[in-house]
């Protein structure tokens, strides 16, 4: 028996489960020891009853989710608004590094998953389903690839693995990254940000005077608008000379101009209080957003696609967990700075390399909302992701797949 659930339905079940994180963060101490994100833990409450209403009633629960990637159209517009330009410069180097970093890391994650596939007697390049191409790929580049596996080499269940090494590694993801940061914070014993400036993906200080009005929210709310029509046009533009990144890069892009363009015509005209203001309403929408979005990403997980492929999966996925971990706090921590930017970059690693951008935002977030705001792992950590990371992992394994 299948239950299709209305698009109106499964945006109040997201809102509703959003408040269940909330309390179950507020109730269990260990959950706001480690950073786990609230969207984290309302969504994967509702994977779970799902999963248990399919083995045990025999009932398949499906949420419509049209909703769902428009979300994050309008978190990564917020950023690009809020990203200054000489922000953007100082994120030279470390760009760069964190761009070799993740080439690096998504050469060791093949080789991982084709010994891991020898061992259990697979065709080695079935390995890389279980790599890059379902974990720093993510579910688009798996149902990119899964025919050419299927058809030119012969693996028959590619989307199989593929869809279940991405269920595996999008959970793991949520959840490892709160745990980094606080291990590397206490193993360096390291200062924290002093600055909660109310960018996206920081706290708001409680004591500030300068309240929230609904005109600051609906102005937000416009320049939103306008930069998401605006990455619209950047991403046809972008299609047209051959380039096929994700749209919420050209949202970001958009915001960049917009908002760089804005601060440099209007800001002599505005008062501190009006800039606070308009600041406070933009990060409030981006914040709810993103958190809106990955609980629908989880809501619409079908845990059941790991079934009959259990020992592989779970022998696979740990080696390439352990292999995250330890790159992260090793290679990722030294080369980023090892200073408290290079914590909240590390803390979003692991949902570079095992699930999502919006993995990874999500999880800076939670580290920042704790510690303090870092601005500059919120420009390097998407550009890496959105701009560079796909077009190297297409390399990649069409290198490994030629062999």
């Amino acid at each position: 028996m299948t239950y299709e659930i209305s698009t109106l339905m499964s945006f109040t079940f997201a809102i509703l489960l959003l408040f269940i994180g909330k309390g179950l963060i507020e109730r269990f101490d260990i959950l706001q020891k480690y950073s786990f994100p609230e969207p984290v833990i309302g969504g994967f409450v509702c994977a779970a009853t799902v999963a248990i209403l399919y083995y045990f009633a025999n009932i398949e629960v499906s949420f419509s989710l049209e909703v769902r990637d428009f979300l994050l159209l309008y978190f990564f517009a917020g950023i690009g608004l809020q990203a200054k330009i000489q922000t953007l410069l100082k994120g030279g180097k470390p760009l760069l590094f964190l761009l070799l970093l993740a080439a690096s890391f998504i050469f060791l994650q093949n080789v991982i998953g084709m010994s891991v596939a020898s061992l259990f007697g697979l065709d080695p390049k079935a390995g890389l389903l279980s790599g890059s191409i379902s974990l720093i790929g993510g579910i688009g580049t798996t149902l990119a690839w899964a025919p050419t596996f299927v058809q030119d080499l012969g693996i028959s269940n590619a989307m199989e693995l593929g869809v279940a090494s991405n269920t595996v590694g999008l959970i793991t993801a949520c959840v490892i990254g709160g745990p980094i940061a606080n291990y590397l914070l206490k193993r360096h014993k390291l200062p924290t940000s002093k600055d909660h400036d109310l960018t996206i993906g920081s706290q708001f200080d409680e004591a500030q005077k300068i309240e929230l009005s609904h005109y600051a929210v609906l102005w937000a709310w416009a320049w939103l608008n306008v930069t998401i029509t605006l990455g619209y046009s950047i991403d046809k533009l972008l299609k047209a000379t051959g380039a096929n990144l994700p749209l919420f890069v050209s949202c970001l892009l958009a915001g960049i101009i917009v908002g760089n363009t804005g601060r440099l015509l209007f800001t002599k005209n505005k008062t501190q209080e009006k800039i606070i203001q308009g600041q406070k309403g933009l990060a409030m929408i981006s914040d709810i957003c993103l958190g809106m979005f990955l609980t629908m990403a989880l809501m619409g997980l079908k845990l059941w696609d790991l079934e009959g492929l259990f020992g592989y999966i779970s022998v696979i996925m740990s080696a390439q967990i352990l292999l995250s971990i330890f790159f992260t706090i090793t290679a990722v921590y030294f080369l980023m700075g090892r200073n408290y930017d290079s914590v909240v970059i590390c803390s979003g690693f692991g949902g570079i390399t095992l699930g999502s951008t919006a993995t990874a935002i999500v999880n800076m977030t939670a580290v920042t909302s704790k510690y303090g705001s870092s601005p500059q792992a919120f420009i390097v950590v998407p550009l890496v992701c959105g701009f560079f990371i796909d077009i190297i992992n297409a390399l990649i394994i069409g290198f490994f797949v030629g062999l």
